[in-house]
């Protein structure tokens, strides 16, 4: 895949999603000796994954004096106040900024960079591994170009939608963003059903990690809903029903994953206030 840059891309903040981000790029043609990361610690296997590309970090914005053409930002909400007026300064009148921080408005990044092209991002941790889905909008200021290159760089790790509602990204925020969290929270519930039904630990873990992954890949290859295929794996009074009386019985999983989606939501609102 080749991407277009009007000048380096400048990653601010290599933390798990920024770094997942990277890592899908690199492995999807982006030349490492066009990016920049600005961490004052990278750690784990984000800082073996730069190390391993020899791509150059700086700890300081301020260290900077060349305008990139891309600047991803990938800091945490919290830290946005402490690193946007470095980018204020440092953005050219071409640079085209991605964010990725939850709960950051376009308006809330304007107000530091009110001449800037500005793309509102979503993606999730899949996308380390080409799997990502990230939702997005534009401010007015983005021009067609920049919006295929915004494309094409969170592209490179999954599949955008793009929105035109700002409003919209506190939801899908909590759908998908967060949704891979909840994935992984119902397989150590449904291994630790199985250990508390008399499975060993080990068989448990084995067994609910592969059903998760099996009934994942179905879904993704499969033309059918989901309820449908649910409905194919349950044979009227079998196991499989009994067990989907408990789940979907008062304050069962629809329930649930209602309240957590709406609690995420408005927890993506507050940080954005």
């Amino acid at each position: 895949m080749t991407f277009v840059l009007q000048g380096p891309l400048l990653l601010v903040g290599a933390g798990k999603m920024g770094g997942a981000i990277l890592s899908g790029l690199l492995a999807r043609g982006l030349d490492a000796r066009c990016v920049i990361v600005q961490e004052p610690e990278p750690r784990g296997d984000v800082a073996q994954l730069l190390a391993d590309n020899a791509i150059d970090v700086v700890p300081h914005i301020d260290q900077l004096t060349e305008p990139p053409g891309v600047i991803l930002l990938a800091v945490k909400p919290q830290m946005m106040e402490a690193v946007l007026p470095g980018l204020a300064k440092l953005a050219g009148p071409h640079t085209l900024i991605v964010s990725i921080a939850a709960g950051r408005t376009l308006a809330g990044i304007e107000k530091y960079l009110p001449n800037a092209a500005i793309v509102r991002s979503m993606p999730n941790t899949p996308a380390a591994i080409g799997r990502g889905m990230t939702a997005a909008v534009a401010n007015g200021k983005v021009t067609p170009m920049q919006r295929a290159l915004a494309e094409a760089l969170l592209g490179a790790v999954g599949d955008v939608a793009w929105v035109d509602d700002e409003a919209l990204l506190d939801p899908i925020t909590a759908v998908s963003g967060s949704g891979p969290a909840y994935v992984f929270y119902l397989t150590e519930c449904l291994a630790e059903a199985g250990v508390a039904a008399g499975l060993p630990k080990e068989l448990a873990d084995k067994l609910a990690r592969a059903t998760i992954v099996g009934s994942a890949a179905l879904l993704d290859e499969s033309p059918l809903p989901p309820d449908e295929l649910r409905r194919n794996v349950t044979s009227p009074g079998g196991t499989t029903a009994a067990a989907l009386e408990v789940l979907g019985g008062e304050q069962g999983l629809r329930e649930l994953m209602t309240a957590a989606v709406a609690a995420a939501t408005k927890r993506g609102r507050d940080l954005a206030n």
